[in-house]
């Protein structure tokens, strides 16, 4: 009887063990990392990952966040996502190095918890005109209030630094993670995901309107990729892959300009202009710069039909380069064109420009070699008498011709002119 009563207590031992296993062993938190401006590409990749979190009741989700800023429209996206998510979201600014600047420190102020690596900083929240043109300055005003206003809302609701929230709106301050931490900004600064999780186990937070106890050791760690999808739509609003695509797009339409019916080129440039547009929608673009571009394309346009002896290609490249300058106004917002892609590409399509003219040039100069009019030129010999008409053998076919002048059968002749199917001809020489 002591012996089955030993067997039952293991037995009840081991199950339990196994069972402590699995729910362990189930219990997961997903790592997203949103790198890049906060564009449509990135919100969307953001809502899909809380969902993606909700529907496998994960004990958190972690965003890994690295961003200058970006579209205020996306930034809403993905604050309204976090504070209606049914799981604890954690925003976590890192690696070293990284900044949440912009609407990243809405989206960080948004979380359940913030948190911070070390190295790090946030702050200069306030808002930029994104798009071609600037704001007037009632509109200014209305628009910064509402975001110190939207930014006091979601410190209120997180019990954060509501002051320190509004002022980085209104006179973009920025502060390092430890600053941070002491001013209420975030909770945790944190080396790495696997400290993180150790420093905020335990934590209180309300969920959906619910206290949750989080519980962050002893789980699965699983990273959420980004999709195809997902990738492209950040990409192409990286501010360097928008202006190359800009550049190849008024490069496949000044080749279809140039050599009308050849189709491939102008849908390639139209479909590129397309997507540098749609960037353009989340980039800080003056419309200065946009304005220079498209003048450069006028001219090199121009130069085709107009003779100015290469001014108006010398004129295109200026306003080429100085346009592609001013393209972004990096000076308010950091986001500008590498110097590494600028200089190359503006080099490449103004030689791709001034080669396509050279061709169309040429072919416009060219003394036509078919038809009537190439006959022009040529040499050939009297198969009979001119007097003044009569045949020559000319460009492999025989001619009804005419000479102003005797030619004898056999002497070279030379064709001045073609009057209605008839070579007019000079004699050369005597045979």
């Amino acid at each position: 009887m002591k012996k089955i009563r030993l067997y039952l207590v293991i037995c009840l031992v081991l199950a339990a063990a196994v069972w402590a296993n699995t729910e362990a062993a189930a219990r997961r938190i997903f790592v997203l990392p949103a790198i890049g401006s906060i564009n449509p590409g990135l919100a969307e990749f953001v809502v899909a990952g809380i969902r993606q979190a909700e529907k496998a009741q994960a004990e958190a989700l972690v965003i890994q966040l690295d961003t200058p800023g970006g579209l205020d429209s996306s930034m809403r996206q993905i604050c309204k996502a976090i504070i209606n998510a049914k799981v604890p979201v954690i925003v976590y600014v890192s690696p070293r190095g990284a900044r949440a600047a912009s609407a990243g420190v809405l989206i960080t102020v948004a979380a359940h918890v913030a948190a911070m690596a070390p190295g790090t900083n946030i702050g200069a929240a306030h808002p930029v005109s994104v798009g071609m043109g600037k704001l007037d300055k009632v509109m200014g005003e209305k628009i910064v209030n509402d975001m110190a206003a939207y930014g006091r809302a979601l410190a209120e609701e997180r019990g954060r630094n509501v002051d320190w929230v509004e002022k980085a709106v209104r006179k973009s301050v920025s502060i390092s993670a430890q600053d941070a931490l002491k001013q209420r900004v975030v909770e945790v600064v944190a080396e790495n995901v696997e400290e993180l999780l150790k420093k905020v186990d335990g934590r209180r937070v309300m969920v959906a309107g619910k206290p949750q106890i989080l519980k962050t050791t002893g789980v699965v760690v699983e990273e959420i990729p980004e999709n195809l999808r997902t990738k492209v739509l950040k990409h192409i609003a990286d501010p360097n892959i928008a202006f190359i695509l800009m550049m190849l797009g008024l490069a496949g339409l000044y080749f279809e300009l140039a050599h009308p019916g050849v189709v491939l080129p102008g849908a390639v440039g139209a479909l590129c202009l397309l997507l540098a547009f749609f960037a353009f929608q989340t980039l800080p673009v003056s419309f200065i710069g946009i304005l220079l571009i498209l003048l450069a394309f006028v001219l090199f346009i121009l130069e085709i039909y107009v003779t100015s002896f290469g001014l108006l290609t010398i004129g295109g490249i200026v306003s080429l380069l100085l346009g592609s300058i001013m393209l972004f106004r990096g000076g308010e917002t950091g986001v500008d064109i590498s110097w590494g892609v600028l200089i190359p590409t503006v080099l490449i399509i103004s030689l791709f420009f001034i080669f396509v003219a050279g061709i169309v040039f040429r072919s416009q100069v060219r003394r036509p070699v078919t038809g009537a009019a190439g006959m022009v030129g040529e040499k050939g010999v009297a198969h009979t008498d001119l007097s003044p008409e009569g045949q020559i053998f000319v460009f492999g076919e025989y001619w009804h011709a005419v000479s102003q002048e005797p030619v004898a059968k056999g002497e070279t002749v030379e064709v001045v002119k073609v009057e209605n199917l008839k070579l007019v001809v000079r004699r050369l020489s005597k045979q």
